[in-house]
């Protein structure tokens, strides 16, 4: 199984991204997905769930601003991120939950003016 997250650069606060996470393998459908990020200095956190059912759940601080969904026709897992602000600035990795985790290397969002 490998995971590829593109989709993150610069942009100003209160803007937007969409972050993609293509996977291979055949496993995608039936796997829960999630979004993580690690700031500077910090520990990576879950930032947003997907179950194979399409169930989502959210960090509190993102809840309202940012959308997980996903195209099992794809292999595809998205973020998209709405009303950016400097705390959102961090390295974004998605991940697939199937008896173990895996990880896609991380993609970078830095939100400043």
């Amino acid at each position: 199984v490998q995971l590829q997250a593109s989709g993150g650069g610069l942009v100003q606060p209160g803007g937007s991204l969409r972050l993609s996470c293509a996977v291979s393998g055949s496993i995608f459908s039936s796997s829960a997905m999630g979004w993580y990020r690690q700031a500077p200095g910090k520990q990576r956190v879950l930032v947003a769930l997907i179950t194979s059912n399409g169930s989502t759940n959210y960090v509190d601080s993102v809840k309202g601003r940012f959308t997980i969904s996903r195209d099992n026709a794809k292999n595809t897992v998205y973020l998209q991120m709405n009303s950016l602000k400097p705390e959102d600035t961090a390295v974004y990795y998605c991940s697939l939950g199937h008896g173990r985790l895996y990880w896609g290397e991380g993609t970078l969002v830095t939100v400043s003016s």
